[in-house]
This record gives structure tokens, sequence and C-alpha cells, in this order.
């Protein structure tokens, strides 16, 4: 049997060092955060009593925080246009990102935001995305493989004819949300999908 030798600088071992970092950080709550600048990758776990996350809540009651319900990342402003690893001033690009999230359930009819906490981690910006990737491949969130939106921002004027995201059908409240087109889907389709997935 061909044994393929351990290599700690290949990149899939450092990546998962990076989610590694990650889950062995503080929680904090997702409201209040105060500022901090950098960039990097967070999960945020959900602990409330809203019935289709029942079993994912009790993943993380008790403060144990096993499961997150999303998996996210903040890069600095110039990554999009392909800088990444040019030492960009990141600024506050994480603070942001969680705050943006936390602004998004505070308008949710259905949520709490005092249910949600998240852990996070300043990291250097080449290690963003493959931090991201093996940690959404690690716990496959249902907010970013079934109940697709979160994240989204408002697509502007003239692009409202989109589909409403699933997140915003389930948890209706963000305003330019309602400006979108509905899905065919129904809420209760949603749910059954999400019963189905959380094991």
């Amino acid at each position: 049997m061909d044994m393929k030798p351990y290599n700690p600088l290949d990149k899939m071992s450092l990546g998962a060092s990076v989610a590694d970092a990650l889950l062995g950080s503080p929680v904090h709550p997702l409201g209040g955060l105060k500022p901090f600048n950098g960039a990097g990758i967070y999960v945020i776990y959900y602990s409330g009593k809203f019935k289709p996350y029942g079993l994912l809540s009790a993943k993380n009651f008790g403060g144990v925080f096993k499961t997150p319900i999303y998996v996210g990342k903040a890069v600095p402003p110039g990554a999009r246009k392909g800088n990444f690893g040019l030492e960009a001033d990141p600024g506050p690009a994480l603070h942001n990102r969680l705050s943006e999230h936390a602004e998004s359930i505070n308008s949710a009819e259905n949520l709490k935001l005092e249910d949600f906490f998240c852990r996070f981690l300043v990291v250097d910006d080449i290690w963003i995305p493959l931090g991201e990737s093996l940690l959404i491949a690690q716990f496959s969130p249902i907010w970013n493989k079934l109940v697709d939106g979160f994240g989204n921002h408002d697509p502007g004027k003239g692009r409202y004819n989109q589909m409403r995201s699933k997140w915003d059908t389930i948890h209706p409240g963000r305003t330019w949300a309602l400006k979108c087109a509905e899905r065919l889907d129904t809420v209760d389709q949603i749910f059954a999908e999400i019963k189905a997935m959380i094991v």
C-alpha cells in the first residue's frame, strides 16, 4: 500500500489548522460585538426556539456550541479584484460583516438576536477562502447548504425581479427582500427540507 507522506505545509493541512484555530476560539454573542480590525472567517450558532431548527439548537445547548448554522468569511476590500495576499489593509471587514448579519437577524420577524452566537478569527487573507471552504465541508451548515440568502445584500433598484431567497421566505422582515419575486416553493416545503437535513 502506497502511503502519501504527511506534509505539514500542504495547503489542506494549513487550511485545516486555520479552521481548528477558529473552532478553538472563544464564543461571543453575535449582538453588540466591540469594533475590531481585520479580515477572516467566522461561524454563527443558533440556540433558540424556532421549531424547524430544534434539533440544531439542541446541539448548541448549554454553551457547548457544536454545530454552526452558518459559516462565512470577510475579505479585505480589494480581495474581490484579485488582490488576495497583497497585504491590503482590511480595516474592520470582519466586524462589519458580523454586524450586517446581526442586522439581518434583527429584521427577521421570527428570530431573536440574543439566540445567536459566533466564533471569529482574524486570518491572513490568503487563507480565508480555504478556511471557509473546509468549515462548510465539515459542518454543511443549513444556511449555507439549504436555506440560501442569509448573506445577501439589497440587489438594488431594477433587480427586484429576481426570486426571493429561501432565507427571506421563511424569515421575513428585510424590507428590500419583500420587493423580490415570490418563490415557487412554499414555507412548508422549505421546512420539510430543513427537517430532512438536520439529523
